[in-house]
């Protein structure tokens, strides 16, 4: 069974870096993408950042430019580096992963299989 599981998470002044990591066990079938989501309280799940088996990459335009999603194959780690960090990236962060069905529908929930337990990230201004 495949499980993930996040860490990282903590809290830091605006303008602040973070780094999550997400280890993941089990065996996903190829083709598959692995995602970063995160939800505030009172707001909906929404996807931050993707990556594929190729090594493709995108990210919600709110974070582009300052967070950086990345994966090491050989620890089974997924990584999401989080710079110039501003209050409203306050968020329980998930990893999520599943079955690459449709690319273009890769920030949408329902898209993935897997998820993580969540880390909580806070950002004071």
């Amino acid at each position: 069974q495949v499980q993930l599981v996040e860490s990282g998470g903590g809290s830091v002044r605006s303008g602040g870096s973070l780094t999550l990591s997400c280890a993941v066990s089990g065996y996903i079938y190829s083709p598959s993408c692995t995602a970063w989501f995160r939800q505030a309280p009172g707001k909906e799940r929404e996807g931050v950042a993707v990556i594929d088996n190729d090594g493709r990459t995108n990210y919600a335009d709110s974070v582009k430019g300052r967070f950086t999603i990345s994966q090491d194959n050989a620890k089974n780690t997924l990584y999401l580096q989080m710079n110039s960090l501003k209050p409203e990236d306050t968020a329980t962060y998930y990893c999520a992963a599943g079955r690459l069905l449709l690319y273009t529908l890769w920030r949408r929930r329902a898209s993935y299989t897997y998820w993580g337990q969540g880390t909580q990230v806070t950002v004071s201004s």
